[in-house]
This record gives structure tokens, sequence and C-alpha cells, in this order.
């Protein structure tokens, strides 16, 4: 089989490429390197059967050829990182709502299933934890940058539900929550890798806020797991599944456990976000995911538990010093 990963340089979509080579498929890259890096990849440069296409999601002629060289499609491509968002929001939007339409303008001329990664920045503030997929969307004033890349997203889903209805496109969307683990950039706001090199280089950790509110981390390993088991199902297609692992730890938690596999004397200092944002920026408190309807269809239960998590997390900037 082909299978070609929009993003495919990135954090998510340079592990989903390994665990498809490792399985015997040939694959097609497309990224940009906005957020992605050549590094994440530079195992596959030379490999028969991984072609590295950089360029953008946005290049229609290029996204057409991939595409329609290909049997299946992970589209990953997006802005990514609340840093990143809140400092770009007029490229990480136009990326996330045109890129996604190109691609599935694409997929439909051609019939190729296609697998959408959302996320669960979709749910905002909605206080009903654990959040199922039919849950609704409750996101702040369009004066909140914060909330742009939850409305793209949204958008992107409603797309990609309009294809299917109106060409039978076959997509499958997955909603990830904070998926984390080895490669990933601490760049563009990403609080695990943050915190990981904040206290490898003795330098204080840094909460934004009072550490109180709670996330869930998911292991990119079992969120590359799912993808797999998900795309060659037929009965998959057309559905949104939350892909997250519902054991919730505190960010002042997470800091400490950071500090306590770090071995590191850094201190853990509170940060108004207001300091580091400036404006557009608010929160939600709490982020768990209900993931009974991906466990009924394939039996997923995450492997990874949050101080597996740290403590792979901690050993990969280690090892990259």
């Amino acid at each position: 089989m082909r299978f070609l990963i929009t993003g495919g340089c990135g954090f998510i979509g340079s592990h989903l490429l390994d665990a498809l080579i490792e399985a015997g498929h040939e694959v097609s890259v497309i990224d940009d390197l906005s957020t992605g890096s050549i590094d994440n990849v530079k195992q596959h440069l030379n490999s028969v059967v991984a072609e590295i296409v950089i360029d953008s999601v946005l290049n229609v002629p290029v996204v057409e050829s991939l595409v329609q060289r290909c049997d299946y499609i992970f589209h990953l491509a997006a802005a990514v990182g609340v840093k990143n968002v809140m400092e770009n929001p007029l490229e990480s939007i136009e990326t996330n709502i045109e890129g996604t339409r190109i691609i599935l303008n694409a997929a439909s001329k051609f019939r190729k299933p296609v697998l959408f990664t959302s996320t669960s920045e979709i749910y905002g503030k909605n206080e009903a934890v654990p959040f199922s997929e039919d849950a609704d969307i409750v996101l702040g004033p369009t004066s909140m940058k914060r909330w742009s890349y939850a409305c793209s997203k949204a958008l992107d889903e409603f797309l990609a539900l309009a294809y299917r209805e109106a060409h039978g496109l076959n997509v499958i969307i997955t909603r990830l929550f904070n998926t984390v683990g080895p490669r990933q950039s601490e760049r563009y706001g990403m609080v695990l890798p943050r915190f990981v090199k904040q206290a490898l280089a003795g330098q204080p950790i840094t909460i934004f806020g009072d550490g109180s509110q709670t996330r869930c981390f998911l292991h990119v390993k079992d969120a590359v797991a799912v993808f797999l088991a998900l795309i060659r199902r037929n009965d998959a297609y057309g559905e949104i599944y939350n892909v997250g692992n519902p054991e919730e730890i505190t960010i002042a938690d997470l800091a400490r456990l950071v500090k306590e596999e770090t071995g590191s004397n850094s201190g853990i200092v509170l940060v108004n976000p207001a300091d580091v944002y400036k404006t557009g920026f608010e929160d939600m408190r709490r982020r768990v995911p209900d993931i009974s309807k991906i466990e009924a269809l394939i039996g997923f239960k995450p492997v990874y538990s949050i101080r597996d998590i740290v403590r792979e997390t901690v050993s990969y900037f280690r090892d990259s010093a």
C-alpha cells in the first residue's frame, strides 16, 4: 500500500512515517517545514520506499499528484501550538482551512480515503468533562485569538463531513488530546517539552496560570497505533473519534513530576499568561476525553502512563543535548 502523510516531517507525522515503513508500506510525505523538521525524517531520506516532498499543502498541482498516486491519506498538516497560533493568527487560519479544503477536494476527485487529525481544542470552555464526541462546542469571543485555532479546526470538520455527504468521501475525524513524546518541540508553546528543557537546563519551570488547570497526555505511539487501526476500517468512516488518555494531571503536578524524573533543582514559578501572550488569550480549566467510542470500535486502551511519557521525553532531550 502507498500512504500520503501531510505534515509528515512534524512530530506526530514523523512517528507515523516510521510505523508505516516498519509495516512494509510505501509512503509519500509533504511538509513545508514551517513547524516540522527534516531531522525528524533524516533516517528515511535515502529510502526507496519514502518520498519526502518539501512543499506546501496549498500547492494544488503538487497535492493532486501525490494524492492520485496514494491509496490512503493521513492529513496532519496544520498550524500547531498555542504560541504559534497567537503569534501568527492569519497564517494559522489560512493553512488550516484552505489546506484542508485542498486535501479534501483532491481526495474526493481521486476517491482516496482520508484520516483527518482535529483537536480537543474544539471543546473549548465546555466544562462537562469528560468530553464525548457529541459534546457542545463552547468558545470565547472572536476578539480572543486563542480560539481561532479551535474555530478553524471546527470548520475543517464541517468541511470533511460535507465532502462525505456531498461526494461520498471516505473520511475519519480524530480529535487528539495533548499528544506528546520524543521529537516534540517546545518552540510552539508545548508544555511538556518546555518543562523538560527548563528542568534539564536548571532554569525555573514556568507555569502559565496557577497550575491547578488539568490536562490529559497521550503518547505519540498510542496515537499512531489508533491511526493505523482506523484507516482501513470501513465502519470507521464518516465518524468522529476522541483519541486521548483519560489519565488527568494538574499542570503543577506535571511540573513536579518533571522535576522528579530529571532530578533537577529548578524552582517552579507561576507566570501570568497576560505577561506572555499580551492579548487575546484565555484558557480552559480541564480537558478530559471520553474514549469509550474508540474503545468500543478497536479496543483502544492507552499503553503509556503520564510517568512513562515524561520519562521518555526526558530521555529524548538528554540524548539530543
